[in-house]
């Protein structure tokens, strides 16, 4: 079950977004049957869930109001994104990322960040979250086009601090090439993300990795703080060789 957050965040969702649809949407017709564009055009109706996903994750040039079919789209898409029945995280770029959806009414977008830290703080705490902990990160700050909010309110735990060592295990291998861990960002945001989710390791991520008992995550976030040719001579890297 959501938590009282997302429940009340799901809400909110769901009543903002009543109604809404794309009226004059004819579709792609060479990727989309007629009557899948038609639910786009028509409010209030269930969208079947692998017609969801398509659309959810398609390129806004096959829309022609990209905007509005991800506002017809919100209800029943953030329910599936928070219970897991939307697959694709990872995989595929989410359409709020290209949306623009912080230009749109104060009360829609008030709406859709609502949810996203309710989502981030529901899987946050959750042992099991329906998406890999990673994955629902990474599909929230690209969305936002920040990490702060989600790492500021990285809860502490033994729940939070299982999903900060699985998370920083997956990003440090990126990070430590100078490369970034997100694979849907599309803007010039994300540089500043990823020097922020740096600075974050090594100030706090690394400090609660250690108390965690992993040694090696918390040395290799630290080394992000040294200058790339500097930080592979650390002795770290003989001894894990040692043990490989």
């Amino acid at each position: 079950m959501p938590s009282p957050a997302l429940s009340a965040a799901l809400t909110e969702i769901d009543t903002v977004f009543d109604g809404f649809a794309s009226p004059d949407e004819t579709g792609c017709g060479l990727c989309h049957l007629p009557e899948e564009t038609a639910y786009l055009r028509t409010p209030n109706t269930q969208v079947p869930l692998d017609v969801l996903q398509r659309y959810t994750f398609e390129v806004p040039d096959h829309f022609d109001d990209h905007a509005a079919a991800m506002r017809r789209l919100l209800p029943q898409g953030a329910r599936a994104l928070a219970d897991g029945s939307l697959r694709g995280l990872g995989y595929g770029c989410h359409g709020l990322i290209r949306a623009g959806w912080r230009s749109w009414p104060a009360e829609q977008a008030a709406a859709i960040d609502a949810f996203l830290r309710a989502w981030w703080q529901d899987a946050l705490t959750d042992p099991g979250p329906p998406h890999p902990i990673d994955q629902v990160f990474a599909t929230c700050a690209a969305i936002a086009d920040t990490v702060t909010p989600f790492l500021d309110g990285w809860v502490e735990g033994p729940v939070g601090a299982a999903h900060l060592a699985h998370c920083a295990d997956v990003w440090l291998y990126d990070l430590l090439s100078d490369c970034s861990p997100f694979s849907w960002w599309y803007r010039d945001s994300e540089e500043t993300a990823v020097a922020d989710l740096r600075t974050w390791l090594v100030r706090h991520g690394s400090g609660r990795l250690r108390a965690l008992g992993e040694s090696g995550l918390a040395i290799r976030a630290e080394l992000l703080a040294v200058p790339y040719d500097e930080r592979w001579d650390h002795p770290y890297w003989a001894g894990a060789s040692a043990t490989d």
